[in-house]
């Protein structure tokens, strides 16, 4: 496993663009990601965290720009689009009707996708790196709590994880909110 610091994000991004898995720090845990158009990676994360494949995860961006491609606007009205747009950056997972940009194994079984845009400094930093958004879904085994730091992260993983980008997590005390765009329904406090 290679350890980076806020200092080498781009190594970090390019191991990302090169099919690696990384684990870094989002608002309360550290998160896998990979690049969610490369199935390969998508699968080794998975069979890292030994997650059932019809679990979708989240997309976490730099900004909105990051994320647009993958929402099917037209079945977003204007005022739950401006909600969601209103609440970022920041803390706040909105899952939106998808666009065909979006790749299937990404949403799982789910007929939405959902997207963040951080505030979380060196997870969009990241992003911006990449170039994109990544995926995001909490650094641990299936059913274990998720890992706060870079050395709980190593311990779950160890040398499976290809990267490790070292930096603290954010001051949320949990995981995001995950809200329905269209309802404002609370999928996940």
């Amino acid at each position: 496993m290679r350890r980076y610091g806020l200092d080498e994000l781009d190594a970090a991004a390019a191991l990302l663009r090169a099919g690696g898995v990384l684990a870094y720090p989002t608002e309360a845990v550290y998160g896998l990601g990979c690049d969610p158009h490369d199935r390969t990676a998508f699968e080794r994360l998975f069979a890292l965290k030994q997650r059932p494949p019809t679990q979708g995860v989240l997309l976490i961006a730099a900004e909105f720009a990051q994320v647009e491609r993958y929402v099917d606007r037209a079945a977003v009205p204007a005022a739950a689009m401006a909600r969601a747009e209103a609440s970022w950056p920041g803390p706040h997972t909105w899952i939106f009707p998808r666009s065909a940009e979006v790749p299937a194994w990404v949403a799982g079984a789910h007929a939405g996708i959902a997207l963040r845009v951080t505030a979380h400094a060196p997870a969009a930093a990241l992003c911006r790196a990449f170039g994109g958004a990544l995926v995001s879904t909490s650094a641990n085994p299936h059913g274990v709590p998720p890992a706060r730091s870079a050395m709980d992260a190593a311990a779950y993983f160890g040398e499976a994880l290809d990267g490790l980008l070292e930096a603290p997590v954010g001051g949320q005390t949990s995981p995001t909110t995950i809200r329905d765009v269209l309802t404002g329904a609370i999928i996940r406090a």
